[in-house]
């Protein structure tokens, strides 16, 4: 039997402009849109966290202080106050619906318990620089980076059972996203200035080893970071204005231009945490995206 080159080719087209077409189609649901007004929040909106009933919490509402709450309507409003002088950055929930944040300027973890509203010192360490951002494995233990900016320098801390803050490494680069992967195993932490992220095993014990360089950028910054359940690193591009989604593997896989040029941090939710909530420090508010998978912690609370 003979076949036309000319019609294989025609065919081979189609199905390749096909392909292309599906593809495109799919890197344009990866849009951000706004979620919230700009402004909303204060230039420090940082630590997006998704709780069980789908409410959405950043830090710094209409001013420093504060934790605000969005909706699901993306109608926002002041969730609570936290004491004296202190200003939250990152936010987490554990498996218990208890809320964690790290106070940067008093070198605090507080925790608002699951129903309460009043924010309580749970960890203190006043030789801390700069609480910046936590994370939570799904044991339970929760590490903290911390950022030296005024040095470039950073660290990373692990609060114990016992409550108390304990040194992991020092001598590092400006510390700034941290997060845990999915299985619990790995750790991973961002140095801004430097523009590195390091991944470590992590030991039975919560302590880390193996440390190896997972992905080096050549430009612009880095802040917030966080898993999907499938082991991918969404990683907030401070000053280039996109989220880059890194596998495992440590393969590139998308990114995502977002309408503003600093963003903060990024979280899960929406139906089944398949939504990319991401602060922007440039623009006040909240940008969102469809995720390729449910976010990971996301996951670990429902």
């Amino acid at each position: 039997m003979k076949f036309s080159t000319t019609k294989i080719s025609v065919r081979l087209f189609g199905i390749t402009s096909a392909i292309l077409f599906l593809s495109a189609c799919k890197t344009q649901n990866l849009i951000s849109t706004d979620f919230t007004p700009e402004w909303g929040f204060t230039k420090g909106i940082e630590g997006p966290a998704v709780d069980v009933n789908g409410n959405l919490y950043a830090v710094n509402y209409k001013e420093q202080g504060t934790i605000g709450i969005v909706y699901e309507n993306g109608k926002s409003d002041i969730f609570t106050r936290l004491d004296g002088k202190s200003v939250g950055n990152g936010i987490r929930f554990d498996t218990s619906g208890n809320m964690f944040i790290a106070d940067y300027v008093g070198h605090n973890v507080y925790q608002i318990k699951n129903g309460s509203k009043e924010a309580e010192v749970y960890a203190h360490n006043p030789e801390m620089s700069q609480p910046n951002d936590l994370a939570i494995a799904p044991n339970g233990t929760m590490y903290l980076s911390d950022p030296n900016w005024a040095e470039s320098k950073g660290r990373i801390w692990i609060v114990q059972e016992n409550k108390e803050i304990v040194l992991l490494e020092d001598n590092m680069g400006t510390t700034n996203g941290i997060e845990v992967s999915p299985d619990g195993k790995r750790l991973y932490v961002n140095e801004s200035v430097q523009r590195n992220v390091w991944q470590y095993d992590i030991n039975e014990d919560g302590t880390l080893g193996n440390k190896s360089l997972f992905i080096k950028f050549d430009d612009f910054g880095m802040d917030g970071m966080r898993c999907d359940s499938q082991g991918n690193l969404y990683i907030t591009r401070y000053d280039k204005g996109t989220v880059v989604i890194v596998t495992p593997d440590k393969k590139i896989i998308k990114e995502v231009q977002l309408k503003g040029k600093k963003p903060s941090n990024i979280t899960f939710g929406g139906e089944n945490g398949k939504t990319c909530y991401v602060t922007m420090a440039d623009r006040g508010n909240f940008e969102t995206f469809p995720a390729l998978n449910s976010g990971a912690f996301y996951k670990r609370l429902h």
